[in-house]
């Protein structure tokens, strides 16, 4: 790349981490700005990445003034009125989307990139936990920090392959090159930039046109998509229990889960999830199954990384495990979308079978609330008491008449209601619950250590 400065708006996003991660890996001076300091903007500027938190032009580095001399790389969540993004395209600057660097970046190696409305975060992360783990040299950039590594990514000199979590916010997949795809799920999302689901299932169609032709394509079974790959490209199927990679001999006893990998050639027996959720087997195959079609699966090494996989940061993440029967716990999932949820809270019903189930759930986006209200409340009534938050709203602006209420309303549960954002810990550490699940991609994360600490600190809540 001619640009010795690459210049990110929208610095503290995940995927933009990885992007900066990797150039400052490579030598090249990285800056940026975003709308609010984190714990992982904490960790960028610790490693280099120079980041500030005023939308002004003054606040760009005299260094990233010079539009010969650098690149900007911008994330689609940032909006067209963001005032330092305006100077670089208003001053001949190169101003490029993260999809495409992205995609600039693992095009020169073989990529294993997973689509999908979810299960994308962790399949790709199970995929490079194993991959590395059995010494394959890859290069990873993911949706969330994998916990084995505390990274969203992962840099190997000359590595041959690059496993890519491929989103589909904005049509962004559209700019990868996969050797291998990965499709996980195509229920409906992001209709705020899609508007119909024949359109959103439409991208995913031409998402599997981008394929190598000496490529493969994995699709989950039973998927609405008609995929279009090239001709040469293999294609093949997963699930659970049927397509050509599924799982057999499942085993749920004692809070462990042990299958065996069905593949076309043979099987690779006794794997035990690190993560024992019953969801997760499901992701295992997928992520089995684009190793082993890029050639490079090991079954001894495979068995034994999916053994140590600790999963991403917020998929399915416990912040308290109490022994004995009555031990309570809270489970973190960054579930958003309605069919996620529901995933998610049917998981702790097979793990905690019996016990009192509360979920604490924040919506995201006015947009998915206003178009998904009805399936949100379907699936909050599975739980047994629900403590909604307002809606986190990102990138968006107010809809009138769209908030939580829309989804309260409708939810079956004999215990829900409002409250406060401020105000969860302590509700939470007077409501006697059994099992916590908290889940959103907002801003409830930074609620769990606090709720964990007052419930820690009223042990006769019991």
């Amino acid at each position: 790349m001619s640009y010795p400065n690459i210049y990110f708006v929208g610095a503290g996003g995940i995927g933009m981490a990885a992007l900066e991660r990797y150039f400052i890996a490579e030598g090249f001076n990285v800056a940026g700005y975003d709308r609010t300091p984190s714990s992982l903007t904490d960790e960028l500027r610790a490693e280099g990445v120079d980041i500030t938190f005023t939308d002004s032009p003054d606040e760009i580095p005299q260094e990233f003034r010079d539009p010969d001399t650098t690149l900007v790389c911008y994330t689609a969540a940032i909006p067209d009125s963001n005032a330092i993004l305006s100077y670089f395209r208003n001053n001949g600057f190169e101003v490029v989307k993260r999809a495409r660097l992205l995609g600039e970046v693992t095009r020169a190696t073989r990529s294993l990139c997973f689509a999908g409305t979810h299960g994308k975060t962790t399949t790709s992360s199970m995929a490079a936990h194993i991959m590395h783990e059995q010494g394959t040299a890859i290069n990873a950039f993911l949706g969330g920090e994998l916990r084995n590594w505390n990274s969203n990514f992962l840099l190997t000199p000359d590595a041959e392959f690059s496993v890519v979590e491929a989103d589909e916010f904005d049509r962004s997949f559209h700019q990868l090159t996969p050797y291998i795809a990965v499709i996980t799920a195509t229920d409906p999302d992001h209709l705020d930039i899609y508007g119909t689901e024949e359109a959103y299932l439409e991208s995913f169609a031409h998402f599997t046109e981008l394929i190598r032709p000496d490529g493969a394509l994995l699709v989950h079974e039973g998927l609405k998509l008609k995929p279009r790959p090239s001709e040469g490209v293999r294609v093949y199927t997963y699930s659970r229990d049927k397509g050509d990679f599924h799982a057999s001999y499942i085993s749920c006893d004692q809070g462990c889960i042990t299958f065996d990998f069905v593949y076309p050639e043979g099987k690779i027996r006794g794997i035990s999830l690190g993560v024992p959720v019953d969801i997760n087997i499901e992701n295992a195959v997928a992520a089995l199954a684009a190793v082993y079609l890029s050639g490079t699966l090991d079954a001894t090494s495979a068995r034994r990384a999916l053994g140590s996989f600790m999963g991403a940061k917020r998929r399915f993440q416990f912040w308290l495990k109490e022994g004995g029967p009555k031990g309570r716990a809270i489970i973190d999932d960054y579930a958003h979308h309605p069919d996620e949820l529901a995933a998610s809270i049917r998981s702790v019903r097979a793990l905690y079978p019996g016990r009192k189930l509360t979920v604490a759930f924040q919506p995201h986006l006015y947009t998915r609330t206003r178009d998904f209200a009805a399936e949100f409340a379907r699936a909050l009534s599975l739980a047994d008491e629900v403590y909604l938050l307002p809606i986190y709203p990102a990138r968006e602006e107010p809809i009138p008449g769209v908030d939580s209420e829309m989804i309260l309303k409708d939810i079956k549960c004999n215990k829900k209601q409002l409250v406060p954002y401020k105000d969860l810990p302590e509700t939470l550490k007077n409501s006697n619950f059994e099992i916590l699940l908290t889940a959103g991609a907002g801003d409830i994360a930074n609620l769990l250590q606090p709720i964990t600490d007052a419930v820690k600190a009223a042990p006769e809540n019991r």
